[in-house]
């Protein structure tokens, strides 16, 4: 089966992922850049956003944000907590 590649990426990766798409979307529509070298352009610096505010996280936190867990292993141990706590009778 294959999978979606944001369903093997961190909840934090994700942000930082739509970090860089939702800045570039901004510049975009801020600067309105023509041809592919301007629109390459524009996206570099999206992604510098969001590569600075990963550095940033990573000195204030001394941890990666690349981890070996993932979107899918996070959204099933929140599935499992909440069955848990459907089932439990407290």
């Amino acid at each position: 089966k294959k999978e979606n590649l944001r369903d093997n990426m961190s909840t934090l990766e994700l942000v930082l992922t739509m970090l860089a798409e939702a800045t570039t979307t901004e510049l975009t529509q801020t600067l309105n850049p023509h041809g592919l070298e301007e629109n390459k352009e524009i996206a570099k610096e999206g992604g510098t956003v969001a590569g600075n505010t990963r550095k940033d996280i990573e000195a204030r936190t001394g941890r990666s944000v690349i981890t070996q867990k993932n979107a899918l292993d996070f959204s099933r141990l929140i599935e499992d907590v909440a069955e848990k706590t459907e089932n439990d009778p407290t």
